[in-house]
């Protein structure tokens, strides 16, 4: 068993003593607004402090684990053990050409409305994607027609044992929502975007008529880990979910959302266990229903309280 004094200690000599925080809670760092305490919680502000931290958890065989901005995910009540990273401060975004390179902290968001600055089209389908770009890459981002495979060049990444490496589109075996990087559990550390020139009014045009489409349709208003199932093949989740009777209904302070039934919502206070049990009645009701097996999009991590 590793000794919590000696690891905080050696945190702080990597990252300074105000990127590294004891017992918090990871309802502070998720969109959902729900999570138990991290051990460590650790902002890096460099790659080679990236490197050192996941260097310390391999000689003193810490859990590790990686969270992109908290956009896609669902912590346990009980929390979680070990080292917690995220790469907040490293979130800058460069252009060269008609090439993006972006730090894996950024928010896709930002990424997109760069390269709109710079009048760069290929990203606009991102603009309402509210993740990291190292999220983004991890579980293949997309949304209206676009993922982020089409216009991914390479990444950057530290593998688990504490190795710098570059790895290219064909590398990464991105599909529906995966990689490579879902496996391995490489740390992105920067992603270059390949785009085109454009017609800046025309991005903006296209980027105003997705917001509009995700804002019209999407309860923004309410914290959630945003599209909790994957598609079905054959199938729109929502679609079954509402067909199935279920916007409304819940446990707890969770509740599948009325606007979008592929949407559950911490509307009151939810706890982990309440979303859980939400997830797993939406899945209960559809598989009795229509027979159709709803595979999660979000990632549940943590223990049980």
């Amino acid at each position: 068993m590793y000794a919590n004094d000696v690891i905080y200690q050696e945190l702080v000599q990597i990252c300074g003593k105000e990127n590294v925080l004891r017992d918090e809670p990871m309802k502070y760092h998720t969109l959902v607004k729900i999570g138990g305490k991290a051990d460590f919680l650790v902002w890096p502000t460099t790659y080679e402090q990236v490197v050192d931290v996941i260097r310390l958890k391999e000689k003193f065989q810490i859990p590790f684990t990686l969270l992109g901005n908290g956009s896609n995910v669902i912590v346990r009540d009980g929390g979680i053990r070990g080292i917690v990273m995220q790469l907040k401060h490293l979130a800058e975004i460069k252009v060269e050409g008609e090439k993006i390179i972006a730090q894996s902290g950024a928010d896709i968001k930002a990424v997109s409305r760069f390269a709109l600055e710079h009048s760069l089209t290929g990203l606009e389908f991102a603009c309402g994607i509210p993740g990291s770009v190292g999220g983004a890459i991890m579980m293949n981002a997309g949304a209206y027609g676009g993922e982020v495979k089409d216009v991914l060049d390479h990444v950057k990444v530290v593998t688990q044992k504490g190795e710098l490496k570059t790895m290219y589109k064909d590398d990464l075996q991105l599909g529906y929502r995966t990689s490579i990087i879902s496996k391995t559990h490489d740390v992105v550390l920067e992603v270059v975007f390949q785009l085109e020139k454009g017609d800046p009014q025309k991005i903006k045009a296209k980027m105003d008529d997705l917001t509009f489409q995700r804002e019209s349709k999407q309860p923004l208003e309410y914290p959630s880990v945003g599209s909790v199932f994957k598609r079905p093949p054959g199938y729109f989740a929502g679609k079954l979910i509402q067909d199935s009777g279920l916007q409304g209904k819940g446990v707890g302070g969770a509740e599948v959302s009325t606007k979008h039934a592929g949407f559950i919502i911490n509307k009151n206070n939810a706890t982990a266990a309440d979303y859980i049990a939400t997830i797993e009645m939406v899945r209960k009701t559809v598989k009795e229903k229509f027979g159709v097996e709803l595979e999660l999009e979000v990632k549940i991590i943590g223990e049980d309280a």
